[in-house]
């Protein structure tokens, strides 16, 4: 491998990680607003949004220039191609919080409903399983990335339950639809930012092993 691929490579890695910092900045921040209420915190999400996509697009076009320039074989490519996905997985979970965000300030408007007491489990285990995957990619740690593959199945279960005690609640008491409504999809962002996590995992797999792991996981791990 040349020197200068090997520079270029070193790179996109530090812009990746530099970008996953800030969108785990966004996630914690959605989640502060949405259980403390914070609409000026919700605020602060959306607005942090636009940095994140020019991010993004500079990023992918300093990794397709790699494959133009350099032509990475083996593992070079891997490297480049494990970035590239990563990246886009960080920008959908950006998005996924700027969601919660807006749901976040919505619900801020009904301080009497009581935020589900899974929804905030479910939103720190998805949080962990960001954090982890993104620690799994640096430390090139393929036991992480699996165990955080064998996690998404806890966040998936956790998102039926708090939708099967928000359809009650909208049963029940009618003047609730609305507000239980915005529950609802927020349980559903927090559960794709859970499988935004399995896909970086599964890509720090095809990077370390060259095993392409998507699909794999969703239903080996259920039973271990």
């Amino acid at each position: 491998m040349s020197k200068h691929l090997e520079r270029d490579l070193e790179s996109i890695e530090r812009e990746i990680l530099a970008q996953s910092s800030r969108v785990e900045v966004m996630i914690a921040k959605a989640c502060q607003a949405l259980v403390e209420r914070r609409a000026d915190v919700a605020k602060d999400v959306i607005t942090n949004e636009p940095e994140i996509n020019l991010l993004e697009v500079r990023i992918e076009e300093e990794c397709l220039k790699i494959l133009a320039l350099h032509q990475p074989v083996a593992v070079d490519l891997r490297r480049a191609a494990t970035v590239l996905k990563i990246n886009t997985e960080l920008e959908r979970i950006a998005d996924l919080a700027v969601n919660i965000a807006e749901r976040a300030a919505s619900i801020a408007e009904h301080p009497d409903f009581d935020i589900p007491e899974k929804l905030e489990r479910m939103f720190e285990k998805a949080s962990d399983m960001v954090h982890d995957a993104l620690d799994a990619f640096v430390d090139l740690d393929v036991d992480l990335a699996r165990d955080v593959c064998r996690r998404d199945n806890e966040v998936d279960d956790y998102n039926r339950q708090i939708i099967s005690d928000l359809c009650e609640i909208m049963r029940s008491q009618s003047n609730l639809v609305e507000v239980a409504l915005q529950f609802f999809s927020v349980s559903r962002h927090v559960e794709r930012i859970g499988d935004c996590a399995t896909n970086i995992a599964e890509d720090v797999i095809y990077l370390v092993d060259g095993e392409i792991a998507r699909h794999h996981f969703k239903g080996s791990f259920r039973s271990l």
